[in-house]
């Protein structure tokens, strides 16, 4: 995780294309064959940050409380993971939109952000079944894990995308948790309620 730190920073203090990979190992005290060892390129070296927050995401769907249907679940998890000083940090949120902006210039990091959406997907469909929405890997819960995915990832984007603060309305868990509740007569699985 310490050589992503890294290439985040090199990223967004010195530029995405100034930053070589011999840079990024450099400054993370590795030889450029451990860098390469573990990243493709210099773009894949931000991975881990992207994945880090997804992880959390899923994991905090699985683990939200039992009482809560599946929607509920999800609105939970969106709040906990893309709340400041809840369960990440604003420096975090800060990095991550920076790093998105980036993205949109740079198809090669855009490429290691959509690769780590779609394992989030993988991961959401696990904590998804876990909570009784069916198969992991059966094609209705892959495409249910899609789905709030995408309402998430869309709310984190948009408000990447803006200069608005990480709180309030306009904030990415606010949003996040809109876009869930437009998804409110979705069929989650998991039976009445969920």
């Amino acid at each position: 995780m310490e050589i992503a730190r890294v290439a985040a920073r090199l990223f967004v203090t010195d530029g995405l294309r100034a930053t070589r990979a011999e840079d990024i190992a450099q400054a993370a005290g590795v030889a450029p064959r451990t860098f390469y060892r573990y990243f493709a390129t210099k773009e894949e070296a931000v991975g881990p940050l992207f994945g880090a927050g997804m992880e959390r995401w899923a994991e905090t769907v699985r683990d939200a409380p039992a009482a809560l249907s599946v929607p509920q679940a999800l609105e939970h998890a969106a709040r906990h993971v893309l709340t400041p000083g809840a369960g990440v940090s604003p420096g975090s949120l800060d990095w991550a939109r920076t790093l998105l902006r980036l993205a949109e210039e740079s198809p090669a990091l855009l490429r290691v952000w959509a690769e780590r959406c779609r394992a989030a997907e993988r991961a959401l469909s696990q904590a998804l079944a876990a909570r009784g929405a069916g198969p992991a890997d059966s094609p209705e819960s892959r495409f249910r894990a899609a789905v709030a995915n995408a309402a998430v990832r869309v709310a984190f984007e948009t408000w990447a995308a803006g200069d608005t603060p990480a709180t309030g309305p306009t904030g990415p868990a606010a949003l996040a948790v809109r876009n869930l509740g437009a998804l409110r007569d979705f069929a989650w699985g998991g039976g009445a309620g969920a």
